[in-house]
């Protein structure tokens, strides 16, 4: 009867442990899985907030050559701009703000429900939760840029400068359907303003340091990450 027992109580512990390698077997599969999920998921995201990143920072490189531009032409006796070519360059410059937003569902998801740790890739999950407080540095970093371009923008919150007349010359006025007027007040002799230039100044100087800076580490880190994350999914 001992002997017996004993091979009842080994039995029961071998099937035991079998049923424990089959359940994390099981388990093993289904976190495979899950993380597969993921990665695709993660992919897409990542692949949307990089065109995304592009045409920012193309906007960003037009608006700093659009400023240069009009730089050129401040305090300048010999300067040859005439009233429409400045109208088209404060509104080509001035006109659009500049913020990213990345598609971040899914790693938000990920994140606060703890499913980040689901990723094997060590460094993956680093630099995916880096990234989040990147993006908050960014964000700051375009606030300061939007303070900027508003400087410019309040030049014409004044009796002196005229906004209409730019939108007249960019045909803003007729796509609105209003009437394009005949009676104008020049906008250049802001190019004679010491307070003008200087805003422009700082607004070059804060879009070369919100791409260099900001924007072109930005998208190098995510490079970094989709090589990963494509490294990581399985074909």
């Amino acid at each position: 009867y001992m002997v017996y027992a004993l091979g009842e109580i080994i039995l029961v512990v071998i099937g035991i442990l079998i049923a424990l390698a089959i359940n994390n077997r099981n388990q093993l599969q289904i976190d495979e899985k899950n993380e597969q999920i993921y990665l695709i998921g993660l992919n897409e995201e990542f692949q949307s907030s990089k065109l995304k990143l592009k045409e920012l920072i193309y906007v960003t490189q037009l608006n700093y050559d659009g400023a240069r531009k009009i730089l050129i032409h401040t305090n300048n006796n010999n300067a040859s701009l005439d009233e429409a070519e400045f109208s088209e360059l404060l509104y080509n410059t001035f006109s659009s703000d500049i913020a990213f937003n990345p598609n971040n569902s899914l790693l938000y998801e990920m994140i606060n429900s703890g499913n980040l740790k689901n990723l094997s890739n060590p460094e993956l999950r680093r630099l995916l939760t880096n990234w989040i407080s990147t993006l908050d540095d960014i964000s700051k970093q375009e606030i300061e840029l939007g303070i900027q371009r508003e400087k410019v923008h309040d030049m014409f919150r004044s009796n002196e400068y005229s906004m209409k007349t730019i939108l007249n010359h960019v045909g803003v006025y007729e796509d609105l359907g209003i009437s394009k007027s005949e009676n104008e007040i020049s906008n250049l002799a802001l190019l004679n303003s010491t307070e003008f230039e200087n805003n422009i100044l700082l607004f070059i100087l804060t879009c070369r340091a919100t791409e260099n800076a900001h924007y072109t580490p930005l998208m190098h880190d995510l490079d970094t990450i989709l090589n990963l994350i494509d490294k990581e999914i399985d074909r």
